[in-house]
C-alpha cells in the first residue's frame, strides 16, 4: 500500500549549509519516527519557498545516503502568508501501516503549518 508522509521545516539562512542541515534534520526525524527503510520509499517530493535559492533541498537527501530514492524539487507559490524560508517534503512510502500510524513532522517555523500535528 502507498502512503504519504509529510514534513516541513524552515531554514535559518539562504545558504547551502543551512538548507542541507535543516533538510537533513527533517528527513532524519521522519525516518526515525516512521521506522522507514529507504528501499520502501517510492519517491520524495520537495518544495521550497521562493526565498530559498542557494541549494536544492534534495541535495540533503543524497548527502545522508538516499542514493537510490527518486527525488523531485519544486518551488512553492509566492504568497503573502505562510512561513518564509520553508522547505516541505512529501515522501511516498510503500507500507502496510494504516494512515493513523503515520507520523508527520513539522519543525521550527514550519510548525504553524500543522499545529494539530505538533506535540
Amino acid at each position: 500500500m502507498l502512503r504519504g508522509i509529510r514534513g516541513a521545516t524552515t531554514v535559518k539562512a539562504n545558504n547551502r549549509t543551512s538548507i542541507v542541515e535543516q533538510t537533513a534534520e527533517l528527513l532524519t526525524k521522519l525516518v526515525e519516527k516512521n521506522k522507514i527503510q529507504l528501499e520502501d520509499i517510492g519517491a520524495a517530493i520537495f518544495s521550497a519557498t521562493p526565498d530559498i535559492t542557494a541549494a536544492f533541498p534534495a541535495a540533503a537527501a543524497r548527502e545522508i545516503g538516499w542514493e537510490e530514492v527518486p527525488l523531485f524539487g519544486a518551488q512553492e507559490m509566492d504568497t503573502d502568508f505562510g512561513p518564509l524560508m520553508c522547505i516541505r517534503v512529501l515522501i511516498l512510502l510503500n507500507t502496510d501501516k494504516p494512515q493513523k500510524d503515520i507520523h508527520h513532522v513539522y519543525l521550527h517555523g514550519a510548525r504553524v503549518l500543522r499545529p494539530d500535528l505538533v506535540k
